[in-house]
């Protein structure tokens, strides 16, 4: 038996990379798969059948799996991804919202195309697919599991990427949110910081160490998600993990001791306890790209 059999699954941006690492693996557990991708280059533009190509290779070895190239970022085309789900498998069980496309600058030269198109992709594609699948799950009164992609660019900054490490930031605060609002229906909501070579980072700057990239390939990210997905997960929502080739560790948002005045109190008082307010230095830690 497989984690996730009798299970539909909606993937988003799984023509490739991440996303084709996920649909692969949940077909050989079990899963029907509903692959979504709109054919774009990194930066968002062009078109081609990387769904079907995707569908086609699990077909091909038994799975069960359609293809689907409408846009996440827009309302109409988060309707259509249930609607091919719904068309073709009678339901759905998890989505995975992974679709995305980096355009990176510094702040200085993001213009506002850059800002918008980028935050469209990910974190308005994050709404405009999870809003169709949650009333679905919500008004089927059927549980449901719905992944997000967040990132650590967005969960601890990254140079360069202001425009991606803000959709990210908000993916997280959608996270929580709807993992507070999903329990009556029992609709759980996770979020994931993958980290992988894939072709949005085939072009970030620095150098490639071949070791390396063979541990961090999409398909050592999978493993993580499929837990995520599965009812191995079921006591946790709410939750991001990094996940990798080299770590799955749990990302928290925490606070300090602090300082806690009685009322009235000046900027100098705030300087005086600072070793509360702040965390120690040595708690920092360097937090690869994701």
């Amino acid at each position: 038996m497989g984690l996730l059999d009798g299970k539909v699954a909606i993937i988003t941006g799984a023509g490739g990379g991440l996303g084709e690492a996920y649909a692969k693996l949940f077909a050989k557990e079990g899963a029907s798969v509903v692959v979504n991708d709109v054919g774009s280059t990194v930066d968002g533009l062009g078109t081609s059948a990387a769904a079907e190509k995707v569908v086609a290779e699990i077909v091909m070895v038994g799975g069960r799996a359609v293809a689907n190239a409408d846009d996440v970022s827009n309302p109409a085309g988060g309707e259509n991804i249930l609607r091919s789900a719904i068309d073709a498998f009678g339901q759905v069980d998890i989505l995975i919202c992974n679709a995305g496309i980096l355009r990176d600058r510094t702040f200085a030269n993001t213009s506002e195309e850059d800002w918008d198109l980028v935050n469209k992709v990910h974190l308005k594609g994050t709404y405009c697919c999870t809003l169709p699948v949650w009333k679905w799950l919500k008004d089927n009164g059927r549980p449901g599991v719905i992944i997000m992609t967040s990132s650590t660019s967005g969960l601890f900054g990254n140079f360069g990427q202001a425009n991606y490490g803000a959709a990210k930031a908000g993916i997280y605060g959608l996270v929580r949110v709807l993992s507070i609002e999903g329990r009556k229906y029992g609709i759980r909501v996770m979020g994931v910081a993958p980290n992988a070579v894939t072709r949005m980072w085939a072009d970030v700057s620095g150098i490639r160490d071949e070791e390396l990239d063979s541990i961090l390939r999409p398909e050592n990210v999978a493993p993580g998600v499929l837990f995520m997905a599965s009812e191995l997960a079921a006591d946790h929502s709410g939750k991001v993990l990094a996940v990798s080739g080299q770590e799955v560790a749990e990302v928290r948002m925490l606070m300090t001791e602090g300082f806690h005045p009685e009322g009235s109190y000046t900027a100098q008082d705030v300087a005086a306890h600072v070793p509360s307010v702040f965390f120690p230095a040595d708690l920092k830690r360097l937090h690869r790209k994701a």
